[in-house]
């Protein structure tokens, strides 16, 4: 209430009244937690619209996962959120927000130490509200978090990565492949054929790494789709000359998802396939199966789903 301000002058007070409203820019619908201590958080905009974040703790660190849009309009087929279809734009302080309410909710156990954009939505498609938020949370009057924690994830726009690039923090890149080929890549993920794999590579190779850095590169293993011999050797060929960490992500299965989770073996098989190849690369086990953290999972029980099969148009 701003009429309760009295330090503040009456007719400063009478302004703010007309031009900020004091409420939360979210409000909490929904927490669940995980045995894993892996926190999910359902929040509703003002115009009622459903956007995820997970707070995900380590040995060490504690990772806050967050959205940048209302759902996603790429359609990435292995993609819980793509299944949603896209609503909008969330705004820097609804992003913001994302991280501000949840430190004074309960059971958010830990300070988030880490960053990343890899809830629903291309945060590069909403790269300014991004970085908007990104200068308040790593500002030291807030979360006070180092560029060097904060991840930002694509499926691979080319322009806007060389506009990242340019951001004097230096965020952390992610990039989600899915597919080491165009046509398979088609098919997983319909923004490649807007951007295919050579475009795609050359904005990485360009792609300013401060020193001891990598791209990292988050590949879905899929059942009989990508996780194949072939496959890792095309995508040890198509990563050659870049500097990239590998993260093998073994799908997280949602309701109604056309695909399937590989066995432990075949995943091994694919990880060793690439380290022989010299490439640095370990296997991200999802956590938080049981609150489905998968992006896009909590929301989707509450909103009716795209059909994930149905062929998108890409931006």
């Amino acid at each position: 209430d701003w009429e309760a301000m009295t330090d503040i002058a009456k007719a400063t007070r009478a302004r703010l009244a007309e031009v900020v409203d004091p409420k939360p820019l979210l409000r909490l619908k929904e927490t669940a937690k995980s045995p894993d201590g892996s926190v999910k958080r359902l929040w509703a905009t003002k115009d009622d619209l459903l956007v995820e974040s997970v707070l995900i703790p380590e040995k060490d660190h504690a990772t806050l996962c967050l959205s940048s849009q209302a759902g996603c309009r790429l359609g990435c087929r292995f993609c819980a959120t793509g299944a949603l279809g896209f609503k909008r734009d969330l705004t820097r302080g609804e992003i913001l927000s994302q991280a501000l309410l949840a430190k004074g909710q309960e059971p958010f156990e830990a300070k988030p130490t880490n960053l990343v954009f890899m809830g629903m939505g291309e945060p590069l498609l909403n790269l300014g509200a991004v970085l908007g938020a990104l200068e308040i949370l790593t500002s030291p009057k807030h979360l006070a978090i180092s560029g060097r924690r904060v991840s930002i994830s694509t499926v691979g726009i080319p322009a806007a990565i060389q506009r990242l690039g340019q951001s004097p923090l230096n965020f952390g890149l992610t990039v989600s492949l899915g597919a080491p080929t165009n046509p398979l890549r088609d098919q997983l993920m319909p923004i490649n054929r807007e951007h295919p794999l050579e475009a795609l590579k050359a904005a990485l190779a360009a792609y300013p790494l401060r020193r001891g850095r990598r791209i990292t590169v988050a590949y879905v293993l899929l059942k009989g789709v990508n996780d194949s011999q072939s496959e890792a050797l095309a995508l040890s060929r198509y990563l050659s000359g870049l500097k990239t960490k590998i993260n093998l992500i073994p799908f997280n299965p949602w309701p109604g998802a056309p695909f399937e989770r590989p066995g432990e073996e075949a995943i091994e098989k694919f990880r060793r396939t690439l380290a022989e190849k010299n490439h640095t690369v370990i296997v991200r086990w999802s956590k938080g199966l049981e609150v489905g953290a998968a992006c896009g999972q909590l929301a989707g029980q509450k909103a009716k789903r795209r059909d994930p099969a149905e062929t998108l148009a890409t931006p």
